[in-house]
């Protein structure tokens, strides 16, 4: 039971930082870490209105580490630092080629997010967590040579989580569900998060499927706009996920997973990229 608990332990905990390890926590002395890719390059993008619009080309691309620490067998510390963030506007041309805006570029940190989480029932059949997350803004909320980029938001938001998850042991396979409540500072609109994941795992595959929801409570500011529609404000969007992760030892493995939306608004309106490799200690 032990060593099916800790598989789908490892499986949560290196897919995207809202689950943060499910409703599962680590172990006293144990951590986590994992090295990230994630992209995104788009011409479409999610208007106020929810309708797909054209724009001119922009890409998004972040290298990221993550990891997790065991204080106590029910205290998990957690940190998301995003180290390289490439934010990026393409050139724009007229059919005879004559320059109409020049491309723009901006490169720096990103947000940092720092996380408690507390366990609860950790031996039961349904393990709950308690969680509480600190964005600090690191990034830049304004460059490039148009200042339309950024690296990150400028805000200092708090989300509080709650996590449920179950293990299907004898079968190989867990759910997990969260909910989320993320308060935004600087005149950015609070926002309801909700998730769900599943995962199977295959001698040393695990397949995950996930979908995530952000709503905006719309009580910010909703001039808010950035120009790489990643940092908005009034972020709204379903989206679902797809990840395969191959572990080749007890201690490492290596991930690729891809995303997209159903809807959304005033975010980009393209699939987006990851990989990682990922470490247990």
């Amino acid at each position: 039971m032990r060593k099916i608990i800790a598989i789908v332990f490892l499986v949560i905990s290196i897919s995207s930082p809202l689950f943060a390890g499910g409703g599962w926590t680590k172990k006293k002395g144990e951590g986590y870490l994992k090295l990230n890719q994630w992209w995104v390059r788009s011409g479409k993008y999610y208007n106020r209105e929810a309708n797909i619009i054209d724009i001119t080309t922009t890409g998004v691309y972040v290298s990221s580490l993550y990891a997790e620490y065991g204080i106590s067998d029910k205290l998990t510390a957690i940190t998301y630092f995003p180290a390289y963030v490439r934010s990026t506007l393409n050139r724009r041309e007229d059919p005879e080629g004559n320059l109409i805006a020049a491309g723009d570029e901006l490169n720096g940190f990103g947000d940092i997010d720092l996380a408690i989480k507390y366990g609860f029932f950790q031996d039961k059949k349904v393990v709950l967590a308690i969680g509480l997350q600190i964005g600090i803004p690191t990034g830049n909320p304004s460059g490039g040579e148009t200042q339309l980029l950024q690296t990150g938001d400028g805000e200092f938001n708090q989300m509080l989580t709650i996590d449920a998850s179950h293990s299907f042991y004898p079968i190989p396979a867990y759910v997990s569900l969260q909910t989320g409540f993320n308060n935004r500072t600087n005149n950015f609109s609070d926002e309801f998060r909700y998730g769900l994941e599943l995962g199977y795992t295959h001698n040393n595959f695990t397949a995950i499927a996930r979908l995530k929801g952000v709503k905006s409570l719309f009580n910010g500011d909703d001039s808010q706009v950035s120009g790489n529609g990643i940092f908005n404000n009034n972020v709204e969007f379903l989206s679902y996920a797809v990840e395969l992760i191959y572990s080749y030892s007890e201690h490492a493995g290596v991930s690729i997973g891809v995303a997209s939306a159903f809807q959304g608004r005033q975010i980009l309106a393209s699939t987006t990229f990851n990989a990682g490799i990922f470490i247990n200690f």
